[in-house]
């Protein structure tokens, strides 16, 4: 729409003798209840026509009519100049764009982007949030690739960590030895297993531990008791809210506490429990927990070879499941970075930023840094016992993906829970003064939540990606089979189709939203031949691809010969032009949600033709090829719509 830009400023000198720039003048697509494709805004003209925003506009009207012969007419709603474009130029520009082979590809831009998304934690299988993040960012890196930029697409395995041991301690305490192969499970899934036992058993030990307290406070008498009533309080809320850092810090105080009563007291009742208490703690998985991260981080100690051994082999199980999940989701990467190897680097930075005092230590040895300057707070970087947190190891990551690839952006798809930790990390970065550091964004994503409510994966009621890819094309079957369009299809067909239609119904549903929008997720929904769905645009894929098998060869040259379009065709090809409009929006937004939305109105307004005029039994053949011309540019459109979702666009169903 360049030319009518152009002439509206030509319009404006001419009729106002007046220059304006080029940003006041505001393009619009023109609603459907007014006649026209283009509506100019004149509200910010009137300051120089000095007349009202309608006159306004039909003088311009007027002038773009006189002087471009694509206008074949206009109308003045208001302050909207409605343009209607001739059919001459709808038709042109289907011929000479749309069909071209280089429709909507953007040529490289030079600009290097950098997307990071599934994370995963190799201490328990991927779930449905994870699949959002997965979609997400696969889709988002395509979105970009196509608008012309180099895209990189990695993912950070949080490979290490106090969370990975619970499931390595978990399956040394109760595994018996159990692999992959001896249980017929997959690895990520058996490694999750161990995670939530691991969970439970903690809880239990905890609980045993109260009651010992309990016993602690009814022999010791007085003030001393209602002292260590209130930690057992502390203790027993720290408990009920699953908080392990706020137990261990009421851990050592009560320890200390009933260490001090029974010097005093001298009591042997006393001695004896506190000696039990002392030997539960001592053993329990806490404090295991606790040392096996010592052990795995510090080389000098004498079992850090054997975890280090223990660390690879259920790693190793691990991504061997998620591989095959990966793989039936239908995402890939071009790196994988693991934060085992990270969390050193981000030990010397802390050093460099101590160096430079952006970073203090405390008393305790502990090291910070104070944002509050910022609206933000203190943050931890670095434990006092010199193990690193999850800071320490972003920091690293970051300085290690700007090493490798110098990318102009880096995107970290993670959902929003992670607002201010991301906050913290990006601003701690500028502080450090790291190349790149202006070029962080998180793609931040609401969390999905299903119709029993939102999953907690600590209880082991987390939902599983691979079950609900199972579900996802369960349901599809039965859909498809309630359709009754099997015909032609052989066994192997039929289970392709179905996880075609099952996995197109899941991306869709959950990439047609804003990313920041929370949602709910409804499987029978998602899976609607008839709704707002992938299916309904997968099936009118398939649809044109069926008329175009049953034409043939399409004769362009008898198509350009048709000259009279019906409005459903005028619409179609409007439509059609503004898809590589809508990459570049989705790839400036970071927003697959544009592109899949893009193409349901494409899907509906081609459904709308297809109704409503002839293709195969056409009045002449010029209508027939044209519209078969039309048909194969939809389709091919909607194929390059799906592809950027991550969705497969069948050739029929």
């Amino acid at each position: 729409m360049d030319f009518i830009v152009a002439a509206t400023l030509k319009a404006i000198k001419e009729l106002y003798q007046t220059d304006i720039p080029e940003a006041s003048i505001n393009l619009q697509e023109t609603r459907k209840e007014f006649e026209g494709q283009v509506t100019i805004v004149t509200f910010p003209f009137v300051k120089v026509s000095k007349k009202s925003p309608e006159q306004t506009g039909i003088e311009i009207g007027t002038f773009l009519q006189n002087e471009l012969a694509e206008v074949s007419g206009f109308n003045v709603i208001k302050g909207f100049l409605n343009i209607s474009l001739s059919d001459a130029y709808w038709l042109e520009q289907l011929h000479s764009r749309v069909l071209a082979d280089d429709f909507a590809v953007f040529e490289p831009n030079g600009k290097r982007v950098m997307v990071e998304y599934s994370s995963p934690n190799t201490n328990k299988p991927l779930h449905l949030g994870h699949v959002r993040n997965n979609l997400l960012g696969f889709s988002v890196a395509g979105i970009l690739a196509a608008a012309g930029y180099d895209v990189i697409k990695t993912n950070l395995v949080n490979d290490r960590g106090i969370h990975i041991c619970k499931s390595m301690l978990a399956w040394q305490k109760f595994g018996h030895g159990e692999t992959p192969e001896s249980s017929g499970m997959k690895g990520d899934h058996l490694v999750g297993k161990y995670y939530v036992l691991f969970d439970k058993e903690e809880k239990k030990e905890i609980s045993s531990l109260v009651e010992i307290f309990k016993e602690l406070q009814k022999i010791i008498p007085g003030f001393q008791a209602e002292k260590l009533g209130g930690q057992i309080a502390i203790l027993e809320t720290a408990t009920a809210e699953n908080d392990m850092q706020a137990f261990k810090r009421g851990l050592l105080i009560f320890k200390t506490n009933v260490q001090n009563i029974i010097n005093y007291n001298n009591n042997v009742e006393t001695y004896e429990l506190f000696g039990e208490f002392v030997d539960r703690v001592n053993n329990s998985l806490t404090n295991q927990i606790a040392e096996m991260l010592l052990d795995w981080e510090d080389s000098n100690r004498p079992n850090h070879g054997n975890i280090i051994e223990l660390w690879k082999t259920m790693n190793s199980w691990v991504y061997a499941g998620f591989a095959e999940t990966y793989k039936r989701l239908g995402v890939s990467f071009d790196k994988f970075y693991y934060e085992s190897n990270t969390y050193l680097l981000g030990k010397d930075i802390i050093e460099e930023g101590l160096e430079k005092g952006v970073f203090f230590r405390k008393p305790d040895n502990s090291v910070w840094i104070d944002l509050t300057d910022e609206g933000l707070d203190e943050k931890l970087v670095l434990r006092s016992d010199g193990t690193s947190v999850y800071m320490t190891q972003d920091m690293g990551t970051a300085q290690l993906k700007y090493n490798d690839y110098h990318m102009d952006k880096s995107i970290y798809v993670v959902g929003n829970e992670q607002d201010y930790h991301f906050k913290v990390l990006f601003t701690i970065l500028k502080r450090l003064h790291k190349p790149g550091a202006d070029g962080l964004f998180h793609l931040s994503y609401g969390m999905v939540d299903l119709p029993s409510g939102k999953m907690k994966s600590r209880e082991g009621t987390v939902v599983d990606a691979d079950d609900l890819i199972d579900e996802m094309e369960q349901t599809a079957k039965e859909q498809t089979e309630l359709r009754g369009k099997l015909d032609g299809f052989n066994e192997q067909e039929r289970l392709q189709l179905f996880h075609t239609i099952g996995m197109g119904a899941l991306k869709y549903f959950l990439l047609k939203v804003d990313p920041k929008k929370r949602l709910l997720f409804d499987p029978n929904e998602s899976v609607d031949f008839d709704g707002h769905t992938g299916p309904f645009i997968q099936y009118t894929h398939a649809r044109i691809r069926s008329v175009l098998r049953k034409a043939g060869e399409i004769n362009t040259s008898i198509g350009k010969l048709y000259h009279n379009p019906a409005r459903e065709e005028r619409d179609l090809i409007v439509l059609l032009l503004q898809f590589p409009g809508v990459i570049k929006q989705g790839a400036e937004a970071y927003s697959p949600a544009l592109i899949a939305n893009y193409i349901y109105e494409l899907a509906k307004i081609f459904n709308k033709f297809y109704h409503e005029l002839s293709i195969l039994s056409a009045d002449d053949e010029p209508s027939k090829q044209f519209r078969l011309q039309l048909s194969y540019a939809t389709g091919n459109v909607i194929n390059k719509g799906l592809k950027l979702l991550g969705i497969d666009a069948p050739e029929r169903m």
